[in-house]
């Protein structure tokens, strides 16, 4: 049975957030956002309040949360704005989660725990400038060297590209079933932002969450060790789509966040403007707009509620998940809202790709997988 009743904890744990969020954040936006400025002393403030270990084991670093707090946390950040959700996404979401159920136990200690500590800043590099959606048309490759790999390729439209430490690189090792176009040759490694061959840069004039950073990174015959890769060879492709669900999860919860702040903009304004002798709130047409609105952010909460809880239980949970990433991403509007919005319709699956998986969940074309792996239940 499904309980969408908060505990004291998630209660206190979403007003440690919106204190957070509306203290470091809310006053400085508007000009982070007009000067298109990262301002990384704010992830040092995320890291002091565990948030970027929100849902990580305690014995990794962590807060040792559950899916609902992630999920509560990412809400809160996006009500404010979109950069901070985006950092729990490829960071927490996409990266530690991954190292978390993929990972051996030294890479674990290696990267995992300072990670979830927020000493170290991680991102995941999948996007390619010739493939997004279509994985298998990446270019990307990595070749054995004795006990290494040597690794070559370029990963476009990566969030925190050109700040974050560590990374996980998607990429062939098997080049006769990268022809064939077979996603078993593709393998997952990590990579250091200092190994010799590495560069990024920055993408700037992006429409919205120009207060982020989005960028690119190049790999140039870097060397890895072999205890670099994550999960076995040929795993890749799986690892990949893992992360994903975790990264959707993130979006649908975050972008519920944009939804609530435009109505909670919209109620406000229409509580102040006044035509015809009447505040607008009284007018009929605006009422409909206002009650729209509300019915959006309550479905889309409900939405990433299930999801999460289908998560919590170690249930499959991907079409839940698609469906919350998908409704919650289509409903946002507001300017500096609405500019921000705009690319959650696009990553961890486009709108036209959860479209299609959503049809093929009720055609019966597509089947739901068992879960992964189940997170520790908070019992804080």
């Amino acid at each position: 049975m499904i309980d969408f009743e908060l505990t004291e904890d998630h209660k206190a744990l979403v007003q440690t957030v919106r204190e957070f969020a509306q203290k470091e954040v809310a006053p400085y936006i508007k000009e982070w956002d007009e000067k298109q400025h990262f301002e990384r002393s704010v992830l040092d403030k995320m890291a002091a309040l565990n948030l970027l270990g929100v849902c990580i084991p305690e014995e990794y670093g962590g807060a040792g949360f559950d899916y609902i707090s992630l999920g509560l946390v990412c809400e809160e950040l996006e009500a404010v704005d979109t950069f901070m959700r985006v950092v729990m996404s490829v960071h927490t979401g996409l990266n530690s989660l991954s190292l978390y159920t993929w990972g051996t136990e030294e890479q674990k200690q290696k990267y995992l725990v300072p990670q979830a500590k927020g000493e170290k800043l991680a991102t995941y590099g999948l996007t390619e400038p010739g493939a997004g959606s279509d994985v298998v048309g990446a270019r990307s490759t990595a070749r054995r060297d004795g006990d290494d790999w040597i690794l070559n390729g370029e990963k476009m439209w990566i969030s925190l590209a050109d700040v974050a430490d560590n990374f996980l690189f998607f990429c062939w090792t098997n080049e006769e079933k990268r022809r064939a176009r077979d996603h078993s040759g593709m393998s997952c490694f990590i990579v250091e932002r200092t190994m010799k061959g590495f560069s990024s840069g920055t993408i700037h004039g992006k429409l919205g969450i120009k207060a982020g950073n989005t960028g690119y990174f190049s790999l140039q015959d870097v060397r890895v060790p072999s205890s670099n890769m994550l999960g076995e060879e040929g795993e890749g492709f799986k690892i990949a789509m893992f992360a994903l669900e975790q990264g959707r999860y993130t979006v649908a919860s975050g972008a519920t966040g944009v939804i609530r702040a435009s109505r909670d903009a919209s109620v406000s304004y229409a509580n102040t403007r006044e035509t015809f002798g009447t505040k607008i709130g009284n007018h009929q047409l605006v009422k409909q707009k206002i009650a729209e609105m509300e019915a959006d952010y309550q479905m889309s909460h409900l939405l990433w509620l299930r999801a999460g809880y289908l998560k919590n239980e170690g249930k499959p949970n991907a079409k839940a998940t698609s469906l919350a990433k998908w409704q919650a991403t289509v409903r946002s509007e507001n300017e500096r809202y609405l500019r921000n919005c705009k690319a959650a319709i696009i990553y961890e699956g486009t709108r036209d790709i959860h479209t299609l998986m959503q049809a093929d969940w009720a055609l019966g074309y597509k089947k739901e997988k068992p879960a992964r792996k189940v997170l520790p239940v908070w019992k804080k």
